[in-house]
């Protein structure tokens, strides 16, 4: 049987909305950090959700922003790039599930999409004992700064092929990333990973990352 709820992540004074779901052979949890401009709700971070959740891993998937601050994003974009803001959030949520009963024996692992995964990564670097591994979906690791070094989770990074700008500052963050790194390029795919079968794709490589972390995928294009 599995188990799933509707959550309020307490995170410094906000309470955050989320989506737990865990399986009885859950293996590890991961925790879902959202891109700019996107939510819970996203399909692409639900469609990966319920493939890892198919494969021993529960998974929470929150809002990094509230109500009201999302609102007030809208205008002005103000949140969305307040990398320090969602790394905090991302760490209240890695805090609140070793506090909950269905995940409490559950290692913790971060999902990143877009600004989402420099959060992720300042939240492994807050939480070095506690993160299992980090994967990141068409990010941007670059905007984590000095925490890349103070990472020691081992970290995916996977980029579209055809996603050039994203795919140089993947190269650049894992050139400052000291934690075991690897990058893996989807060809032909771009940013959102559209095309036929590269969503598959990501959730596979995730899949294998989160199971087994700093296990090369294959056709990785470079790891250390």
């Amino acid at each position: 049987m599995t188990f799933e709820e509707p959550v309020s992540v307490p995170a410094g004074g906000a309470a955050l909305a989320g989506d737990l779901t865990v399986p009885d052979n859950a293996r590890g949890v991961v925790v879902f950090a959202h891109g700019s401009g996107s939510s819970r709700h996203s399909p692409r971070n639900r469609g990966v959700a319920a493939y890892l959740q198919a494969n021993e891993l529960g998974t929470l998937l929150m809002d990094l922003l509230t109500e009201d601050e999302d609102r007030v994003d809208e205008v002005t974009r103000e949140h969305r790039f307040d990398i320090g803001l969602l790394g905090r959030r991302v760490v209240a949520a890695v805090d609140w599930l070793g506090t909950h009963p269905a995940t409490a024996r559950l290692r913790p692992h971060l999902f990143g999409a877009s600004t989402g995964s420099a959060a992720a990564l300042v939240a492994a670097a807050e939480r070095p004992d506690a993160v299992g591994s980090v994967v990141s979906r068409g990010g941007r690791p670059d905007l984590a700064g000095d925490a890349l070094s103070a990472v020691r989770a081992p970290v995916l990074l996977i980029v579209g092929g055809r996603d050039t700008e994203v795919l140089e500052l993947n190269r650049q963050a894992a050139g400052r990333l000291t934690a075991p790194c690897h990058l893996h390029v989807i060809p032909g795919a771009t940013h959102l990973f559209p095309e036929s079968g590269a969503l598959d794709q990501v959730a596979l490589a995730a899949r294998d990352w989160f199971l087994a972390p700093g296990a090369p995928p294959s056709g990785e294009e470079g790891h250390r």
